[in-house]
């Protein structure tokens, strides 16, 4: 990505983030909506946002809206930001958020099963069991 194309994309990350954040007036766009990530095209014609919707189960429906809603958030975008020309806006949602908690998720699971767990053996009833003694006491030689 050329210094141009990453300056533009920044400009229109926050531009369209406080678009975003004012509301907008459409009923499927619920949820908390964060921009992560914008990718522009080399010639500047196209915009792709990449978004995180919270909770996830708003994600689809306001995925939706934002996409509807996309000529009205460039529209509002243009009268913060001043270029001669905007690019078209295309939305996406984010997954690597996803993949984030995931693997967060694996490593507090992980922690927390050392913590509990500790090096001795535990029964099925998780209560440690002592290691068994030796057979023969140290020094003696066996027959």
């Amino acid at each position: 990505m050329s210094r141009r194309t990453e300056q533009l994309a920044s400009v229109l990350q926050r531009a369209v983030q406080s678009v975003i954040e004012r509301g907008l007036s459409d009923p499927r766009i619920d949820g908390v909506i964060t921009v992560t990530h914008v990718r522009v095209t080399p010639d500047l014609k196209v915009a792709t946002f990449s978004v995180v919707v919270m909770p996830q189960e708003h994600e689809a429906l306001t995925l939706h809206g934002l996409k509807s809603a996309a000529r009205h958030i460039r529209r509002r975008t243009g009268e913060l930001v001043s270029l001669a020309r905007l690019p078209e806006y295309r939305f996406c949602v984010d997954d690597s958020y996803k993949r984030e908690i995931q693997t967060l998720e694996a490593i507090h699971r992980a922690v927390e099963s050392l913590d509990s767990g500790g090096d001795a053996p535990a029964d099925d009833a998780g209560a440690v069991t002592p290691e068994p003694p030796p057979s023969a006491p140290i020094g003696e030689n066996s027959p």
